[in-house]
């Protein structure tokens, strides 16, 4: 039996840059994202008979060839690590599996492949895990994504991402202390919106309108290196003013990015005293990241309520093995 813990993530700025419509044909993209101690949890077990059973978040698939699993990473991850037959995969979160804006699709993507490579009695680094990940979710299975999800995952820790025409990953970590990082996430709070969407189709529109949205996507890329180095100062109410004024650019990628429920709850989070924020990951529901004095948390979170809010906390940990046993 083998189990990976890969992180779930939340980004500062620059999201939309690392999508491969923009980075290979507009100079390069930028992104600042953090991994948080909120995990998804893979386990990967040899069966008895030579079937496969597949268990995730909706339902569980008994199958007996690999070609008939339903969930397509699933199935491509499996044929990409050479497990055919007689295995058990469950999966299991701490955060609500889809449509929640921290990353988890690419979380499950990037735990899967490390727990199915250690089955086989593999190994391999996380930056060969991010482009794995990378390879089968973008062109494998053609889904409208970017890069920093997986990178986020596999690495862990806070970093600077660039997103090079050429395909190519470059990773920066923030050289933060531990009093440093606890300092950060005492700054910041998530709040469960209640409402879930559909990031393929966001992320699909905000493709389809790269061109004429360069202009605020090079904004946004330039964003993420000042909120870098608002994060490095330890300038606080400017990466606050940086979340915000990534948030309002961000809003005018795709016209499904917020809504009146989302729009309601940051007029009510900044009118309590919040320094600024964003909704996390393609937008349109799931996560809001709220940049607050601690002083203030309180009535932030009255005013928020009955939104769930979450504490962050920045794992240093990437995708790791964490159990290997019979």
């Amino acid at each position: 039996m083998i189990i990976s813990r890969t992180p779930l993530r939340i980004s500062f700025a620059g999201g939309g840059t690392d999508l491969p419509a923009y980075y290979r044909t507009h100079g390069g993209g930028a992104v600042v994202s953090a991994a948080i101690d909120r995990y998804v949890y893979v386990l990967v077990n040899e069966k008895f008979d030579e079937d496969i059973r597949v268990s995730y978040s909706r339902t569980a698939e008994y199958v007996q060839k690999l070609d008939e699993i339903r969930h397509p990473m699933v199935r491509e991850a499996m044929r990409a690590t050479g497990v055919t037959q007689a295995v058990e995969i469950v999966t299991v979160s701490d955060i609500p599996a889809e449509g929640t804006g921290l990353g988890s699709s690419s979380s499950f993507a990037v735990g899967i492949l490390n727990a199915l490579h250690a089955y086989q009695g593999r190994l391999r680094s996380a930056a060969e895990l991010a482009e794995e990940a990378c390879r089968i979710e973008i062109d494998v299975l053609g889904e409208p994504v970017g890069k920093q999800d997986q990178y986020a995952a596999a690495f862990g820790g806070i970093s600077y991402y660039e997103f090079h025409p050429d395909d190519s990953v470059s990773v920066h970590p923030l050289p933060l202390s531990l009093p440093q990082r606890t300092l950060l996430g005492d700054h910041l709070v998530l709040y469960y919106s209640g409402l879930t969407r559909s990031a393929g189709r966001i992320l699909k529109e905000q493709n389809d309108r790269t061109r004429e949205n360069v202009d605020t996507l090079r904004s946004m890329r330039e964003m993420a290196t000042e909120t870098r180095d608002a994060i490095l100062r330890g300038d606080l109410p400017r990466l606050g003013a940086l979340l915000h004024a990534g948030w309002e650019s961000k809003k005018r990628l795709s016209s499904g990015i917020s809504n009146p429920t989302l729009d309601e709850l940051y007029s009510r989070a900044r009118a309590a005293g919040a320094w600024g924020g964003k909704v996390t990951g393609a937008g349109g529901g799931g996560f809001l990241l709220v940049a607050v004095p601690p002083e203030r948390s309180l009535d932030v979170a009255k005013a928020m309520s009955p939104a769930r809010p979450v504490p962050v906390r920045i794992t240093t940990a990437g995708s790791r093995i964490v159990f290997v046993g019979r």
